[in-house]
């Protein structure tokens, strides 16, 4: 008999950052909130719209971010392969690595618990690696739970976002 995931009984809040910068960013990131609940990934806070130069070109066009809340009876690693899922069916094709993309779908936090998952050719890490150096991350973020602690570091949302520069990010409102 398999020994079943403790994480697939139970509901996990799980934090999500999705950005865009290909084609109409807006509903790209509208579809992917769709495809989301349309895979039993519940909603539960949605952030404003930020947008943020491009990196590490800024050339390339300007990216929307938003992070979500949301809660999910998958365990880290389905839920992973159910995000590269939908950012394919968004149109998003393997290119060079920080190259434009119609969507990107990124686990900044699981359970508030850290995570490595060997995965051929990289590791999947949890929480997402350079989430506390990113001001589209974690604005977006601080917005919709402001008592967030990253859970590697234990530090704080707020003491994170005062180390980072978030000049070149603004809050984009829907009409």
């Amino acid at each position: 008999m398999k020994k079943q995931d403790i994480l697939e009984n139970q509901v996990n809040k799980v934090l999500l950052a999705i950005g865009s910068n290909l084609g109409n960013r807006k509903q790209n990131i509208e579809k992917s909130k769709f495809l989301l609940e349309f895979n039993k990934i519940k909603i539960i806070k949605t952030s404003s719209y930020y947008e943020s130069l491009s990196w590490p070109n800024k050339n390339f066009t300007k990216y929307i971010n938003i992070i979500l809340e949301v809660e999910t009876y998958l365990n880290p690693l389905s839920l992973f392969k159910k995000l590269q899922l939908i950012e394919k069916k968004l149109g998003r094709k393997t290119t060079y690595k920080n190259h434009p993309r119609t969507c990107d779908i990124d686990i900044i936090d699981y359970n508030n618990k850290c995570f490595t998952i060997k995965l051929n050719p990289i590791d999947l890490q949890i929480p997402h690696p350079r989430s506390h150096l990113r001001s589209f991350v974690l604005m977006p973020l601080h917005e919709i739970s402001k008592n967030w602690i990253h859970p590697k570091f234990k530090q704080k949302i707020s003491y994170l976002l005062s180390k980072i520069d978030t000049n070149g990010l603004r809050a984009i409102k829907l009409i």
